[in-house]
């Protein structure tokens, strides 16, 4: 997925979620661009990074509803952990046992789903982190450091060997499923506009 293309589809996700309508600049780009489980995946993601709780007992719901796998729910709010931070992440899984033990007690039974492939490459984790980067950017990641990654290698090493590679390695959800996550997260927390680009 061509990431203005996402960033246009996760607005009109955000728009959905806050109820207002969404506005396009063209005939091209509809608020419904986005299919049910991905607008569960927005909805999600931005609850999440938000903190808002309450509505995300709901999204959740929602999404197992509209098709989502507990374990991709699960993956979802696992993945968040990287861009909001371990007690928005366990908060939100925390909202997921109460809304599964919830259902269950109603006699509800929800599609556990597929869990994540082990990984089988022998190759380094910076290597795989980085090709995985390369692919998500169409970007090849050669020549020196330069800004952050110059200042703290180190991050640049979380960020290849953790980030792209022990998190996007995952395989419960699409690399662009991901991408809706990440930026859904990002739009929602605010203030991280140069992330976005």
């Amino acid at each position: 997925m061509r990431k203005t293309t996402c960033y246009l589809l996760v607005l009109s996700g955000l728009f959905l979620l806050a109820g207002k309508p969404a506005q396009a600049k063209s005939t091209a780009w509809a608020p419904d661009a986005l299919t049910a489980r991905q607008q569960s995946i927005v909805t999600i993601s931005a609850l999440t990074a938000r903190g808002d709780l309450p509505r995300l007992h709901k999204a959740l719901a929602d999404g197992l509803a509209a098709g989502l796998t507990v374990n991709e729910e699960k993956e979802v709010l696992v993945h968040l952990y990287a861009y909001c931070g371990f007690p928005r992440s366990l908060n939100g899984l925390n909202t997921l046992l109460k809304v599964l033990e919830e259902r269950k007690a109603k006699g509800i039974t929800d599609v556990v789903g597929k869990t994540a492939s082990p990984i089988t490459s022998t190759a380094p984790k910076y290597e795989r982190g980085k090709k995985n980067l390369e692919t998500l950017t169409g970007k090849p990641e050669t020549g020196p450091k330069t800004g952050y990654s110059a200042f703290s290698p180190e991050i640049e090493v979380f960020l290849k060997e953790h980030l792209f590679a022990d998190l996007f390695e995952r395989d419960v959800l699409t690399f662009s499923e991901r991408e809706l996550v990440t930026i859904a997260a990002l739009v929602s927390l605010g203030g991280v506009e140069p992330m976005l680009q």
